[in-house]
């Protein structure tokens, strides 16, 4: 039953993909969700969780503003409207500004992101600060090291220096050495290719020779510069009024959440009468004139 209402929202595959929004805006997918499973929505309503299962499958830039969402989803404006303040109020989504610093320019852009993984408010507080960390894909190790996938290429460069799969294994610690301090790829290959006598006898005891003679000196460590965290504001998903994340729970403000703002206090009477009374002497005091 639930299922069926999840593919309900689905589009068909005849259907053109799905509008994206103007470059820098649209859908932003949160950082650190957990993956895809087919209860991800399962303690919304049913018309809330077929419009969060469809606005997760959408990828990033996508445009989920209401209008677009009211062409392709059998939803009214209103309807979609009223679920996406639930889905808001449930942790899913967060409207806001984000300010990006490009190469010769600054500007904040419009945001909404969107979370498969409900949060809780102090969750998207640290998130506007840079406190939650970003998305990074899985780094892919290669099968073979860097090492020795250079000796196993230097006879490409000099073919007199052709290595055997042993040779390679049998090397590659001196050459990892060399990229430990530093040395990159044009710098290893001229230092084992230049100047080679002829004919090449024994290329590994050649290589393993140069490797060992030319190793350059220990370089100090870049310490790369700690990146800035995002600055990010999020907005009332009603109003449209920014405030601070305390002051925004379920991402509503208090009057769009129905809460009457504190009154200042009241100044005791007999303290007005006092002001009232210096404000009347003031007013009937004649002005002071000024001899030339």
């Amino acid at each position: 039953m639930a299922d069926s209402h999840l593919n309900a929202a689905y589009r068909p595959l005849h259907v053109p993909p799905h509008p994206m929004a103007g470059p820098g805006y649209g859908k932003r997918s949160a950082s650190g969700q957990r993956p895809h499973t087919a209860t991800d929505f399962a303690h919304l309503p049913l018309r809330e969780a077929a419009i969060a299962a469809y606005i997760d499958r959408l990828p990033d830039g996508s445009d989920i503003s209401v209008k677009t969402l009211a062409k392709v989803l059998p939803y009214g404006q209103c309807a979609l409207r009223t679920a996406l303040n639930a889905l808001q109020r449930a942790g899913h989504l967060r409207r806001g500004s984000e300010h990006l610093i490009g190469a010769d320019s600054a500007r904040w852009v419009t945001r909404t992101w969107f979370s498969r993984t409900a949060r809780e408010d102090s969750w998207w507080a640290a998130f506007t600060t840079g406190g939650v960390p970003e998305d990074a894909p899985p780094a892919r190790r290669p099968s073979r090291s860097r090492a020795f996938i250079l000796l196993a290429a230097l006879g490409r460069t000099a073919p007199s220096l052709s290595l055997s799969a042993a040779d390679c294994a049998a090397l590659e610690p001196l050459a990892a050495v060399w990229f430990d301090r530093g040395a990159t790829e044009p710098e290893m290959l001229y230092a084992l290719t230049a100047g080679l006598p002829t004919p090449v006898h024994r290329a590994s005891s050649l290589v393993r020779r140069r490797l060992t003679d030319k190793l350059p000196p220990e370089r100090a460590p870049q310490v790369p510069p700690a990146p800035r965290p995002a600055l990010r504001v999020l907005e009332c998903g009603k109003c449209g009024a920014p405030g601070r994340p305390e002051a925004l729970p379920g991402g509503a403000c208090a009057e769009c959440r129905g809460v009457a703002a504190p009154r200042p206090a009241a100044l005791p009477p007999a303290h007005v009468r006092a002001r009232a009374a210096e404000a009347r002497a003031a007013a009937a005091r004649p002005p002071e004139r000024t001899r030339a």
